[in-house]
């Protein structure tokens, strides 16, 4: 079966990649309203902002997800996407930082709804098991390309206005998505096989501390979240503060990182037929460390140059995209079909917790204490977290591993059920 060829797939990724697009261009647009209002101590406020997005993210997606079954899904994701197209609209009106916090808050409880309601409904529309997994691989393309597509549009839009403009254009967007939502047949929820709403949020993590690859998947999360710190939040003080660059320059930048990130993107199918997911992620956790590293080197030698800071962030992006395109297909490996809903918001958590950590580092520390401690202390969280991955994931525990003995005894009764309907 063709994944496209199915109509309410193609509009409901198409409201998934505007409303990506849409945040993407919002994190430019934001960072740039914040050192706008705060100055130097920009990436104490941008730090905060992002923060609070982690903390309603790790709260409000495993609650949605486990009340998805519950509610009118397509009404919800409309209703949440005409919430973020307002909040988006209200933020260049703000004349406080504090206004910031309050949109930022609103905005991310929305989009962390929207998340888990999104791939809640996938399985029910795309019911063709390869299909099925095309559209979770689809789904992480589209985050892909719009971590480097979205700086790009940003620089570009940024030659010509303001950044107070991009708001306008995100706010258009995110009803755009709403109006896709309309147009989708969204069927109603089938209940989960967990009754109650903590089996359901607990569930997925309990799939992470009892399979030994996804205990490695969760230590990674921390390399990632640390060495992207650095790139998220302290990018906009870097380039204009130290490189003394514009508010475009800050666009491509980060686009240099989105840019590390694509070509990585591009050469991983082929690699990943030929290398063990295992050996390709802790290769990614290897390039950060060492982009980490190359960061503190920088603040730490007063070597601000663009062109090795572009090397830098490019490697960065690179380092991202080989620890988090395979993740999908780890997941997959390690879950039955019908465990994948909440194995995906388990990581989607997981991973935005060690945001949470990473977050007010990069921002408070790098605001008090200056870029050189502050990635010293990123680059060693995200070497304890290589560390970690290495010593929690077997070294046999790559393509074609065995399963942990939970995940066996799932698969094993999710055969005997099929086996049983079929009868």
């Amino acid at each position: 079966m063709r994944l496209f060829a199915i109509r309410d797939y193609r509009h409901l990724f198409g409201a998934q990649v505007i409303a990506l697009f849409g945040t993407g261009l919002t994190t430019v647009a934001l960072g740039l309203l914040a050192y706008d209002l705060a100055g130097e101590r920009a990436g104490m406020v941008l730090g905060t902002a992002l923060t609070i997005k982690m903390v309603m993210y790790v709260v409000i997606a495993p609650l949605a997800a486990a009340y998805v079954d519950r509610l009118p899904r397509r009404t919800l994701l409309v209703v949440l996407d005409v919430i973020r197209g307002a909040v988006v609209l209200a933020l260049p009106l703000v004349t406080e930082v504090w206004h910031i916090y309050v949109l930022i808050g609103l905005l991310q409880a929305a989009a962390a709804a929207f998340t888990p309601t999104f791939q809640a409904v996938i399985p029910d529309i795309v019911t063709d098991e390869a299909a099925y997994t095309r559209a979770l691989s689809a789904s992480q393309v589209a985050s892909t390309m719009e971590s480097l597509l979205s700086p790009v549009l940003a620089a570009v839009a940024l030659t010509f206005m303001s950044f107070d403009r991009l708001f306008l254009g995100t706010s258009a967007g995110f009803l755009l998505s709403a109006l896709l939502v309309l147009a989708t047949r969204v069927p109603d929820a089938r209940p989960s096989a967990h009754t109650k709403a903590w089996d359901k949020v607990a569930a997925g993590v309990r799939t992470f501390l009892t399979t030994p690859r996804l205990r490695g998947v969760m230590a990674l999360n921390l390399v990632v979240a640390a060495a992207g710190s650095i790139v998220v939040v302290n990018t906009f003080n870097y380039v204009r503060d130290e490189l003394g660059g514009s508010q475009s320059d800050v666009a491509w930048m980060l686009a240099a990182s989105g840019t590390g990130t694509l070509l990585a993107a591009l050469a991983l199918p082929r690699v990943l037929d030929r290398v063990a997911a295992r050996t390709v992620m802790l290769t990614g956790a290897g390039v950060l460390v060492g982009g980490t590293a190359a960061a503190v080197a920088l603040a730490a030698t007063g070597f601000a140059v663009w062109a090795a800071t572009a090397a830098v962030w490019s490697a960065i992006g690179a380092g991202m995209a080989l620890v988090i395109t395979p993740t999908g297909k780890v997941l997959r490996a390690s879950v039955g079909r019908s465990a994948l809903p909440e194995a995906f918001a388990a990581q989607f958590s997981l991973s935005h917790l060690a945001w949470l950590v990473t977050y007010p580092v990069a921002g408070w520390l790098g605001t008090n204490a200056g870029f050189a401690l502050t990635w010293t202390v990123l680059a060693a969280l995200a070497g304890a977290g290589a560390l970690g991955a290495v010593l929690l994931w077997p070294r046999h525990d790559g393509r074609g591993a065995v399963p942990s003995p939970a995940t066996a005894a799932a698969a094993a009764r999710q055969d005997r059920s099929t086996l049983v309907k079929a009868a």
